[in-house]
């Protein structure tokens, strides 16, 4: 058996599973409410949650690697997705996906910034076609983007970010 971080919250974890128990959530509304907490599943979580719950660390993973909706990996405070649907894409959706990653200094498959403040990520469609392209940043959907428009976005994020840093 793997060894808990003693640095993790696990209070937290267990808030969850007694929520999701009086609910009769399964290990997926489990998952997606560690994932809203934390904004990803850390892998402390796994072994944690196989000793509480009475099932395989594999059987956690497996679903956790089964639905696209789940990240292993730390995302930003602002999550933005860009969509590359037909439309978005016909519509120059590319170029703003390569302004953002070139405001951001994400390189190659690179989609979170070391600072943990922004995750680029493209999305397949966001079902906002007729506002491509369209961005959205935390699920707010911003539509009609340029390349300018969204180094205006990027902008305005980075300074909500620092007035909530200095506040």
């Amino acid at each position: 058996m793997q060894e808990q971080s003693s640095s993790f919250d696990y209070s937290v974890i267990d808030d969850i599973v007694e929520a999701q128990a009086a609910l009769g959530g399964s290990i997926i509304a489990i998952l997606q409410d560690v994932q809203e907490q934390f904004r990803y599943l850390p892998r402390e979580v796994f072994p944690y949650l196989a000793n509480k719950l009475k099932i395989s660390q594999a059987n956690i993973y497996s679903v956790a690697t089964f639905y696209e909706n789940f990240s292993l990996d730390p995302k930003g405070e602002y999550v933005i997705k860009v969509c590359d649907g037909t439309a978005c894409h016909v519509r120059k959706s590319i170029p703003i996906l390569e302004r953002l990653k070139k405001e951001l200094g994400l390189i190659g498959d690179q989609h979170t910034t070391p600072d943990l403040l922004f995750t680029v990520e493209t999305v397949s469609c966001l079902g906002a076609c007729g506002l491509a392209p369209v961005v959205t940043v935390n699920d707010k959907v911003y539509p009609a983007m340029t390349p300018d428009t969204a180094t205006e976005l990027l902008n305005s994020l980075k300074k909500e970010a620092a007035d909530v840093q200095t506040a």
